[in-house]
């Protein structure tokens, strides 16, 4: 089943996560008439290589073409006029730059695998609950609340200008009428009256222009209550979510909800706004000694401003590691995203912001730091401003020389991207300011891991959006918590989670402890001290073994069908009880991003045995993929013909059933020379051998091995050429 189909037979929930990342940039209605061709082709590879995003993207819009026609037949009017929008949007938004679309179509194809993953995940950890509180829906639901209460108020106020201007204007003509009178006229009681008319409808303006501006206080005193308490704590909410997402956790959403909020209150207070240049109109036309109308108008028009709210929506990234936000590369471009939290036409390119990181100067932005915000950067047509093309350097040393360019960075080191945003509208000029969350610089890809390892430290950690020294005495972090940000490492990088089992695995690794619900880990017990009786830490450890899942056994874990974490003892737990020949993959445990696998059988007496072979790492794998290795494995007993003892993958799945499919090939029959057209030679075969003696279960030297019985010897060369005899013999089996 394609991975398209298994999306849309989600639950509710889980595809609106996956309705929060498409958009213009990737329409969803692409993802789903190229479903099957989308998936076939390599994206990822193609977003560091500008020729083969190239071709994909021309690609892309041939295939396009052919749906059109296909539309085109069935006359599906909609579907036509779609697809020639969407057609046009994406060769004109990526033509100069191809690599871009290959980034977000990979980093779609990414998330579906993870929300997948966390479908099929039926343990929700500490992290992922705290997310989804019921406190939070109901303060969301009161927010939503006050918002219409404040917008209802600000029509009640509208009506009182108006009000308020109608009794002006009929004061105005009983005025002028007055002003018009014969002399005589003015001094009879009708005219007597008609004053005394006037002074109570003076009285009456002057309590209504009051009681309006005190109105209209209050909405602003209950609108910045409202955005500096709840709404704010919704948003810090929110950048909790986003921390939580950086780190491979579930996609944050709510974004667009808490940007109708703060949208609909700047529309009130835009609204009040106007109708306080209406009351200063009414004042210029006739006002009077103790007018509230000049003494409070300016202060409240200034409290009109405070809601302009710029958010970092899209942390800093490279596009060349899209799993690994926040940590950046000197002289390596980077991207990154901001909001403004109000959607409103009147500021469209009235926003400028300029990008800048750390105050003490050590590194400079090299690109275009300043551009304006538009609703064109956005595809919901919120203000939006992303940085495509910003390259962080470090500044040379004030001693000359090369300073410190390329010297090996601390990766603990927290610094700061800040945008200095300012908004320009009705003559006034606000400067406000923002912060990405804390990255890591490193000047060596060499360095990423341990960046990474501080990028999820301290996100794990902390709700503290800007510790910049967080490190100088990093706090502890509960067991739970980092175990299931380590399953989402794996969901979020190579497509598939942990479960229980595989995590009670690594906590027991990490405190020897058979259960990971309790419990506290030091950062220096993570990160920085060896692992007992290793020459490397628990997270190098973990980290060479996504490495080797990513590039040479995806299919397979993707799959389910590697066990990956489990001990030695609970191996032989699983198989004791098993048919002969089933088998089970494994990590290796004393290999940095090694893999191996162990099979049981039985001796002549009954008696139990287990095999493993030396782990394979990604030296021996780049040479020769997995499948094909556990296809073709071969072992020699004394005195027998090699075979393949690998039958049933645990439990009991037989073994051509669970990996037929991820077979690069079907295995070479042999030939004569004279049946093959290539010169006359005999295609060759790897084949992993092992050899086993039934009286030992220890590891051979190659001198062990021969001599071997002439016809096992002569089984091998019918088959094999001496140099593969020859490499074969020199991986010999050992028992890890």
């Amino acid at each position: 089943m394609s991975q398209w189909n298994q999306v849309q037979q989600l639950e509710i929930k889980f595809l609106e996560q996956v309705d929060q990342f498409y958009d213009d940039n990737f329409p969803m209605e692409i993802r789903h008439l190229l479903a099957q061709w989308i998936e076939n082709q390599d994206w990822e590879a193609a977003s560091n290589n500008e020729t083969m995003a190239t071709i994909l993207l021309q690609n892309l819009l041939i295939q396009l073409d052919e749906q059109l026609g296909r539309v085109s037949k069935e006359k599906n009017l909609l579907l036509i006029h779609n697809l020639k929008r969407i057609r046009k949007v994406l060769q004109g938004k990526f033509h100069g730059n191809p690599m871009h679309v290959a980034v977000v179509i990979s980093n779609c194809l990414r998330e579906e695998r993870r929300i997948l993953a966390a479908a099929n995940m039926p343990v929700q950890g500490p992290l992922e609950k705290s997310l989804q509180s019921s406190s939070v829906s109901e303060r969301q639901r009161n927010v939503e609340h006050k918002v219409a209460a404040i917008k209802n108020s600000v029509q009640m106020t509208e009506q009182d200008t108006k009000y308020l201007e109608d009794l002006q204007d009929e004061f105005d003509y009983r005025y002028k009428t007055i002003q018009t009178m014969d002399q005589s006229d003015k001094n009879s009681a009708m005219m007597n009256q008609e004053v005394l008319t006037l002074q109570e409808m003076l009285n009456s303006l002057d309590f209504k222009r009051k009681e309006a501006l005190s109105k209209m206080t209050q909405i602003i005193y209950e609108t910045d209550l409202l955005m500096n308490n709840m709404l704010i704590e919704e948003l810090q909410d929110w950048k909790r979510r986003q921390q939580i997402a950086c780190i491979g956790g579930p996609l944050h959403n709510g974004l667009d909800q808490l940007q109708n909020c703060f949208t609909l209150l700047a529309e009130s207070l835009f609204q009040l706004r106007r109708q306080l240049e209406k009351l200063e109109e009414q004042s210029t036309k006739m006002t009077y000694e103790g007018d509230p109308i000049p003494v409070q108008r300016t202060h409240m028009v200034e409290r009109c401003y405070q809601w302009h709210l710029p958010f970092c929506e899209r942390q800093p990234c490279m596009p060349t590691h899209p799993q690994r936000p926040l940590v950046l590369k000197t002289l390596i471009q980077f991207t990154v995203k901001l909001r403004l939290l109000i959607k409103l036409p009147e500021l469209n390119c009235q926003v400028k912001v300029k990008a800048s990181i750390d105050n003490n100067r050590r590194f400079v932005l090299c690109g275009t730091n300043v551009k304006a915000m538009s609703i064109e950067e956005s595809s919901n047509g919120s203000l939006s401003v992303e940085f495509r093309h910003l390259q962080p350097k470090e500044m040379k040393s004030s001693a000359g020389g090369k300073g410190n360019e390329g010297c090996h960075m601390v990766t603990e080191e927290l610094h700061s991207i800040t945008f200095e945003t300012q908004i320009c509208l009705y003559g006034l000029t606000i400067d406000l300011e923002t912060s990405s969350l804390p990255v890591v610089m490193i000047s060596n890809v060499s360095q990423l891991p341990n960046a990474w390892a501080s990028i999820i430290w301290y996100n794990v950690s902390t709700n503290d959006s800007q510790n910049l020294v967080f490190f100088n005495n990093p706090p502890t972090a509960t067991l739970s918590q980092l175990l299931e940000v380590m399953s989402w490492q794996f969901s979020s990088y190579v497509g598939r989670g942990l479960n229980s089992d595989q995590l009670n695995m690594l906590a027991e690794k990490l405190t020897v402890q058979s259960s990971y619900s309790d419990g506290h880990l030091t950062w220096a017990k993570f990160c920085k001290e060896h692992l007992p009786g290793k020459s490397f830490t628990f997270w190098t450890w973990l980290e060479a073994i996504l490495d080797l899942i990513k590039k040479h056994i995806l299919p397979l874990w993707i799959d389910g069908y590697v066990m990956g974490f489990v001990s030695k003892e609970k191996e032989r737990l699983l198989l004791k009880d098993k048919m002969p020949g089933t088998f089970l993959l494994r990590f290796s445990e004393s290999h940095l991003g090694g893999i191996t696998f162990t099979w049981v059988d039985h001796s002549e007496n009954g008696e139990v045995r287990f095999h493993s072979v030396e782990p394979y790492n990604k030296g021996r794998l780049s040479a020769l993929p997995f499948a094909d290795i556990l296809r073709d494995y071969k072992v020699i007993m004394a005195e027998n013909i090699p075979e393949n003892p690998l039958k049933y993958l645990y439990p009991d799945i037989p073994k051509d059933k669970a990996f037929g499919k991820h077979y690069s090939s079907q295995p070479c029959e042999v030939s004569r020379p004279t049946e093959r057209g290539d010169k006359g030679y005999v295609p060759s075969v790897f084949i992993p051998i092992s050899t086993i003696r039934s009286d030992s279960m220890e590891p051979h030297s190659p001198s062990d091995l021969l001599p071997m019985s002439p016809s096992v010897y002569a089984v091998l060369r019918e088959n094999l050429s001496p140099t593969t005899i020859e490499t074969a013999m020199k991986s010999p089996y050992s028992a890890e």
